[in-house]
């Protein structure tokens, strides 16, 4: 899966000159939390999120009062709070790199870009919603977690299993575990949860947890 087919496309921009009260009431008004910010050229040359805003508010211990306050704020512009070294990707990069990027530099989101256009970003949120489409969590079915050897053949043989017992499989995701093993989980329709651990219990998988889950509403 790549980078286009989670992305935000065409996300709203501020200008560097946009004052922080205007970025601010754009957020609240679209309910989004960062803004890519364009120069006069359409050239990406930073971000600006909520916390960053929140940082360019007065201290508590200000003696200020709320129309100065608001009045200093109205001429504070984005260029002033925003980040400037902004990291990007393509939208032809696969996800769990955009995903891994954002880990690795703490950031909740990268922009896409095609060569020096901004056609999307990528938030957290994109990403939440990618891994519920892929463990199915909208979906009824029994779902299985299993411990099993990171050996060729494994898997497959689970799969044809629960595919022979007329089982629809909606999802198969798997992860690192120690010792040269790995976690699978498993969520499948039209099979009880005694069928399905006597699959993987054939298949000399230990099941760390199974159970029946409904649709979500």
């Amino acid at each position: 899966m790549t980078v286009k087919s989670v992305m935000t496309k065409n996300p709203l921009s501020v200008s560097p000159e946009t004052s922080v009260t205007d970025a601010k009431a754009l957020m609240l008004k679209k309910d989004i939390s960062k803004l890519p910010v364009l120069d006069k050229d359409g050239r990406l040359v930073g971000i600006i999120t909520k916390n960053d805003l929140l940082k360019a508010g007065p201290s508590d211990a200000t003696t200020l009062d709320m129309f100065e306050i608001g009045y200093l704020l109205s001429k504070l512009t984005v260029s002033k709070v925003m980040t400037k070294n902004v990291v990007s990707v393509t939208e032809d990069e696969v996800v769990e790199e955009a995903a891994r990027i954002m880990v690795d530099n703490q950031i909740g989101c990268v922009p896409v870009m095609n060569g020096n256009l901004l056609i999307g970003i990528v938030t957290e949120s994109d990403l939440f919603h990618m891994f519920i489409d892929m463990f199915g969590a909208r979906y009824a079915g029994v779902r299985v977690t299993v411990l099993v050897t990171n050996r060729q053949g494994v898997l497959a043989r689970m799969a044809q299993k629960i595919a022979d017992a007329e089982s629809n499989i909606i999802s198969i995701v798997t992860r690192d575990a120690a010792d040269g093993k790995k976690y699978v989980t498993i969520k499948a329709t039209d099979i009880t949860i005694d069928r399905m651990k006597a699959i993987t219990d054939d298949c000399g998988a230990t099941v760390e947890d199974i159970r029946m889950v409904h649709a979500a509403e």
